[in-house]
């Protein structure tokens, strides 16, 4: 039998993060995973890229990871919001000296770096392509028995599954769910004109049009990544759409400031819905990022909301342990739900009130949207809330995001 701090069922990018927030303290952790790494590393952009706050990207300097995606991400600038094509959009430009308000990164280069930093860290054991067969929680520890026979052992679990996590069912916790009718098309495109690290958030009635930058691609062309929400009746026809007649749709939809667009990436679809559990603990188990919560894209928080949970977990394990407590203390588990229910459940309710918002048709909808989206741009103390929140610099920051070890 294998003895650890922490079990980690998930590999992904939250799992990883924790267990690497963890090794930077001399935690130890064993995380589990039945993905084939060689398969979610495999070269050539498949259009996924996550948009990194600038809180979160302390933390991946904090332990050590910043420098292994050094020169790979594309700094955001800018966010431009507006309603359609129409004019009255929404600026969102920090202060000189302030800095980027995040960094758009593909998946993959995460990953990579994340698996490697993993891969090589004193106190964290990969056990990739490995399944859990059993889970048993007491108030002594919990133990997993892999689908190899080995059977490890800690005092705490953390399901950073996904939102469809097995081990949230198994513990019986409740969760609020419900479907937007409507899919996400993720893709990546090539353009002519230079997008001066800006991203678009363009509303339609149909969905939200996101416009990512990233960087140039290695013969020099200008790239972004796209994120297409549309009505789910509409997305089998879009995936059907010839690369030249996709491109042709996405330049409408942008209105051409790019200028002529080619695909350079394969198409990805999936379906949004919203989530929330009723609790993130139980005995012996804390839940992590989308087994905790799944939240529309239309801010690009989804991510950057997981790594939260990553930082303020890793924050009450090591200081519960440096008074003597076992990592999965009731009174740990306790502090770790109140610190993070009302940040998840605020982020959460915001993306979803702004999805229906902006999902109203109608000429006296966009009009309300135009003045609303107006008034911000005249309050600076609303609009620096804004920004604050883009950064992932609101409410109380675990010590790893303000770029320090606990």
């Amino acid at each position: 039998m294998q003895h650890t701090d922490v079990i980690i069922l998930g590999g992904g990018l939250v799992g990883l993060t924790l267990a690497l927030a963890l090794d930077a303290h001399g935690v130890a952790s064993v995380v589990i995973d039945p993905a084939d790494p060689q398969a979610m590393l495999a070269p050539g952009f498949d259009g996924r890229a996550s948009a990194i706050a600038s809180a979160s990207h302390r933390m991946l300097e904090a332990i050590g990871v910043a420098d292994r995606i050094a020169g790979l991400g594309c700094p955001i600038k800018a966010i431009r919001v507006s309603d359609g094509l129409e004019p009255g959009a929404l600026d969102f430009v920090p202060d000189e000296g302030d800095g980027a308000l995040g960094t758009m990164y593909e998946n993959r280069a995460l990953r990579r770096a994340l698996f490697d930093a993993a891969d090589e860290a004193k106190h964290v054991t990969l056990a990739m392509r490995h399944r859990t067969v059993s889970q048993d929680r007491d108030a002594a520890a919990a133990t997993v028995t892999l689908d190899d026979g080995r059977t490890v052992t800690a005092p705490l679990l953390v399901a950073a599954e996904g939102r469809n996590s097995p081990t949230r069912a198994a513990a019986g916790i409740n969760v609020a769910r419900w479907s937007y009718d409507h899919v996400a098309m993720v893709t990546g495109i090539s353009h002519e004109r230079p997008h001066d690290n800006v991203a678009y958030e363009i509303f339609y009635p149909a969905g939200p049009f996101a416009i990512l930058p990233m960087i140039d691609g290695e013969d020099g062309r200008h790239r972004s990544a796209i994120v297409w929400s549309t009505h789910a009746a509409d997305a089998p026809g879009l995936a059907k759409l010839s690369d030249r007649a996709l491109a042709h749709e996405l330049e409408k939809r942008m209105g051409g400031f790019l200028g002529t667009i080619a695909m350079n990436a394969p198409r990805a679809s999936y379906p949004l819905g919203f989530h929330h559990t009723a609790k993130i603990t139980a005995e012996r188990l804390a839940l992590v990022g989308d087994a905790a919560h799944g939240i529309h894209p239309i801010a690009g928080q989804g991510l950057n909301l997981g790594l939260r949970d990553a930082a303020a977990l890793a924050e009450v394990i090591v200081e519960g342990m440096r008074l003597g407590l076992d990592p999965g203390d009731a009174q740990l588990l306790a502090r770790y739900e109140r610190w993070r229910a009302l940040d998840t459940f605020m982020v959460a309710a915001s993306t979803d009130g702004l999805t229906r918002l902006f999902g109203l048709p109608g000429k006296t909808a966009s009009a309300v949207r135009r003045f609303g989206l107006g008034a911000v741009q005249r309050i600076r103390p609303l609009k620096d809330r804004f920004m604050a929140e883009a950064r992932g610099e609101s409410g109380q920051l675990p010590k790893l995001l303000q770029g320090v070890t606990v």
